[in-house]
């Protein structure tokens, strides 16, 4: 084993560690004890068994195996394990993303005050630390705004606080989860502490993107359905309808935002809204997408960012050009049900079998709970499929999940029914010429 192949993965699922294998690397597996599957035995070269969101912990382990072993590069593509990878980085001087703009990227917080410090805020933002805060914020921003955790994933934890009368029923949410680990999803990590933003209305894309030495390279940008209920995402779809105008106003924006957060290599997936005032950033993250959304970029565009994250730092793979060519489209669509008890699941094999999906994943198993939606947990499952363009996918998504992939569900009053497609897709949704909005957002153009 030579360290010059030699890859440290911190954190992976079985796909990653296939991906990275296959590229030829050695592979050192850092994995959580929640995390750890016995086909990973098999596929790490080594595998020590750590929580590596204890970066004490994650320290220790890291420095055996480089005086043992020795790697040239340490990578995450999970949540939990970005900030552990950007501090072997540092700890190593490998090269790669440092803990610092991974910490920055992950933390809603230090994102919004490392912008607010390098050009005009464009979400005015503040920590939650007491009752009379929420009050604060409202007198002096204005409602609704949102409280969401610092730290948090998956929409969980997100509120929004329409007006003063609001305030104490959030105020007790808060209260309810701060200090406690999520209790849904498979993410070892606690909520630490509460954020308030200013609510941003208009529709909601995520713009995915590798950058290579500091060029970034908009691969796709996924058009997202949002319920105006809740925070939960419903489904999502690949290329985005847009127009040219605001195509590229969203290119332009991502590209100088991450510029400004210092991310010059790797994969990143950064959430944006076209208001009123201009395209605003919402959240980033230096990983992959989650919903299988690295699933759509590779089945409509051809390019799998997986692959990519574990190659790039031993220049495995070819650099992309500036502006990729879909060659198809694809969507996720997700079942949701009402409350109440899964009775049964069918047809998951035989969508499978179908040559355009390109992935069904259903997190529920029969006797398991079914609960108002209220963030991406409550969801019962996903169908990933391509179609020749972006209306035709989400049609042909819906009618798997209409008419192959059937969960019943026996309601809170005894009645059994069929799981339903989540509400707010719109397979004829378009971003126009007319709706396109003007940039009015300011980043520095030189790394951060």
């Amino acid at each position: 084993m030579h360290p010059d192949t030699t890859l440290l993965l911190v954190g992976a699922n079985d796909e990653t560690l296939r991906k990275a294998k296959a590229l030829g690397l050695h592979v050192l597996l850092l994995q959580h004890p929640e995390k750890f599957t016995e086909e990973q035995r098999g596929l790490a070269d080594v595998i020590r068994i750590v929580d590596y969101t204890d970066l004490a912990a994650l320290e220790l382990v890291a420095r055996e195996l480089h005086e043992s072993v020795g790697f040239a590069a340490a990578v995450s593509v999970t949540e939990p394990g970005l900030e552990g990878a950007g501090r072997i980085n540092d700890l190593f001087g490998l090269g790669g993303t440092g803990f610092a703009v991974a910490r920055r990227m992950r933390n809603k917080w230090a994102m919004r005050r490392h912008l607010a410090a390098s050009s005009p805020a464009t979400v005015n933002a503040a920590p939650l630390a007491d009752r009379a805060d929420i009050d604060g914020f409202g007198a002096q921003y204005g409602y609704p705004f949102v409280v969401k955790p610092m730290d948090g994933t998956a929409s969980y934890g997100v509120f929004r606080v329409d007006g003063p009368a609001t305030a104490d029923a959030v105020w007790a949410k808060v209260v309810a989860l701060r200090g406690h680990r999520m209790d849904r999803g498979s993410m070892p990590l606690a909520i630490r502490g509460f954020l308030m933003e200013e609510y941003v209305d208009g529709p909601e894309f995520s713009v995915e993107c590798f950058s290579f030495a500091g060029r970034h390279v908009v691969v796709a940008i996924t058009e997202k359905f949002l319920s105006p209920d809740h925070f939960a995402e419903l489904g999502q779809a690949v290329p985005a309808r847009l127009d040219a105008r605001a195509e590229a106003t969203l290119r332009w924006v991502v590209c100088h935002f991450l510029d400004a957060m210092g991310l010059r290599d790797g994969v990143s997936h950064t959430e944006v809204r076209l208001s009123g005032r201009g395209p605003v950033v919402i959240e980033t993250h230096n990983r992959v997408g989650g919903d299988a959304i690295d699933e759509l970029v590779r089945g409509a565009y051809g390019v799998d960012l997986v692959r990519y994250a574990v190659g790039w730092p031993f220049r495995l793979v070819p650099e992309l050009p500036d502006v990729p060519s879909a060659h198809g489209a694809a969507s996720t669509l997700f079942l949701v049900g009402e409350p109440g008890q899964v009775e049964s699941i069918t047809g998951v094999e035989e969508a499978l079998a179908t040559a355009d999906v390109l992935k069904v994943q259903i997190t529920v198993r029969p006797g398991d709970t079914v609960r108002a939606v209220r963030d991406n947990w409550d969801r019962l499952g996903l169908v990933a499929v391509t179609g020749a363009d972006t209306a035709s996918a989400i049609r042909r998504g819906a009618e798997l999940l209409r008419d192959t992939i059937r969960i019943q569900v026996r309601g809170e009053d005894g009645a059994i029914r069929p799981a339903r497609i989540a509400a707010g897709m719109n397979p004829v949704f378009t971003v126009g010429a007319g709706a396109a909005p003007s940039i009015s957002m300011t980043f520095d153009t030189q790394p951060a």
